[in-house]
């Protein structure tokens, strides 16, 4: 096996390691079935919460399997850009409404807010750049 095709498979399994972990932190964070305010045995189905659980959801499967064959890392590594530009934007308005309601200190715009989160989804990103990349150098 050439030096090439470990880097390759490398950077694959670490683009799916990425995507899988932020899809079980999304579910965790916002689920999708979520307790009824006046009775907390029936559970609801939340739309909005969905829309963020798909987006990893999608990046998981669809752009870890666009990314495994030549021909279509082209259209994986314009989804992943998609998926993390959108991801930045949701979360940093989502960060902005929260601590400015909240009139939080200084101290929690870098330790409370997404911007852990949006810097593992660039590091995503980049590992997709670094896949798209070897895939273009291939005979």
């Amino acid at each position: 096996m050439n030096n090439r095709v470990t880097t390759r498979n490398a950077l694959l399994a670490a683009l799916f390691l990425l995507a899988v972990s932020n899809l079980l932190l999304h579910y965790r964070i916002h689920n999708f079935m979520v307790k009824d305010a006046l009775d907390p045995g029936i559970m609801h189905f939340s739309g909005t919460k969905f829309l963020a659980f798909m987006f990893p959801l999608i990046d998981t499967l669809v752009v870890t399997l666009l990314f495994m064959w030549r021909k279509t890392s082209v259209y994986g590594y314009l989804l992943n850009g998609v998926i993390v530009i959108y991801g930045t934007v949701f979360m940093s308005h989502f960060s902005i409404a929260e601590l400015t309601a909240r009139s939080a200190p200084a101290s929690d715009w870098i330790m409370k807010s997404t911007l852990p989160d949006i810097g593992i989804a660039w590091g995503d990103f980049f590992v997709g750049k670094a896949l798209y990349d070897i895939s273009r150098k291939e005979p």
